[in-house]
Parts: C-alpha cells; structure tokens; sequence
C-alpha cells in the first residue's frame, strides 16, 4: 500500500546518472558551493508548481499521478485510479488519506527530510548533506535525518541547466526505494484551497499497523 511507503519514494533511474555514494567528511568545491546556492534560489522564487509523477517500486511496479506544491510546506500527491490514496501535507505534517477506507494518518513534518524542499526560502546547504554527485547534466543532493521509524535518506535530483527538481530517491529505514520523477511540471500557477483540504471526519489510524 501507498501509506507504507510515504518515507520511501524513490531511487534513482536517471539513465545518465549514477547513484549518490557516501562521502563522509569531504568538503563541498566551490563549485558545487555556488551551484546549490543557486539551486536553492530558482527554487525560492517557484511558489507553486503543478504537474504529473511517475512512480517505481523496487519490484518495478509503476504508479502514475499528480502533484500540487505550494511554499511554504503544502503538498498533495494524488496516485490515479484504481489507487484511492494521496499523500497531503498543509505546513504540519504529511497525512496518508484512504478515500475508500476513509482513514487518515500523519508523520511530522519537520521528522521529514523532503521538507527541505517545501520550505518558504531553500537553503539546501543548510541541510544535512551527507552526499553529493553529478554528472554533466544532473546533481543529486543526499539528506538525511531522523524519523519516528529511523534513519531516512532522500536524494534530491536536480537539473544543472534549469536549476529544476525532476527527480528524488527516499530510502525508508528498512532500505526499501522508489523512483519518483517528475514531469510535465507546471510553475507558479493557481492552486484551489480545497486541494490541501483534510476531511476532519476521516478516520485516524496508526501507521505503524
């Protein structure tokens, strides 16, 4: 189910693109200072963005839907059909709802290392980098932090050129991946009110269940 991979979601499939390593203790080049300097900036100024995501499971399981972000900290990833399940976050935590079941569960937000990305001003060196790669084309950016089920790494996947996210790679605490990649990405468009909405009447569970 999707509610047990919201810490999971992704590795890398950038063709051109070899996955991030550790790099414990090395320090950023100059060059790749100004580079996420510059990353984080394009992405400030994007206040909303729109547009579909394909996702992958390890065992090659493909999912499709669309995502809605709006800075600072909301989100909405609604998979298609026959899925009855999204993922939306409205600044205070990221809640798994069940359309079907009618249920709801949340983990903090500030326990998740994407939130990096939904922040009003990004500031990715201020992030807990724990790796850096890139190819000609792509840089990917490896955080880590700790959750309520363990150590949990994203890698942020950027365009060198745009400066755009296309990709990132969550590793839950049980090593568990998915691809998540991103496109026909609309930027700083009009998103309704009603799509960060939470049904106060949907059921609570636990997630650990």
């Amino acid at each position: 189910m999707i509610r047990r991979t919201l810490f999971a979601f992704a590795a890398l499939a950038l063709t051109a693109f070899s996955p991030v390593a550790a790099q414990e203790g090395r320090q950023l080049t100059p060059e790749e200072t100004t580079l996420i300097q510059e990353i984080s900036a394009h992405n400030s100024a994007i206040r909303t963005m729109a547009g579909r995501f394909l996702q992958i499971d390890t065992q090659g399981n493909r999912i499709e839907g669309t995502f809605f972000i709006q800075r600072p900290g909301k989100v909405r990833f609604r998979y298609n059909p026959p899925s009855r399940e999204e993922i939306i976050s409205v600044g205070r935590g990221f809640y798994v709802i069940d359309r079907k079941e009618q249920t709801q569960y949340a983990y903090p937000q500030d326990k998740v290392p994407l939130r990096q990305f939904l922040d009003s001003d990004i500031d990715l060196l201020a992030a807990n980098i724990v790796a850096i790669d890139q190819s000609d084309a792509y840089l990917s950016l490896a955080l880590q932090d700790e959750t309520p089920a363990g150590v949990v790494t994203v890698s942020l996947v950027f365009d060198k050129e745009t400066k755009d996210l296309v990709q990132w790679v969550l590793v839950d605490p049980s090593g568990a991946e998915l691809t998540f990649s991103l496109y026909d990405v609309q930027k700083d468009v009009e998103i309704p009110k009603s799509y960060f909405y939470i049904d106060p009447t949907y059921r609570a569970v636990d997630p650990t269940t």
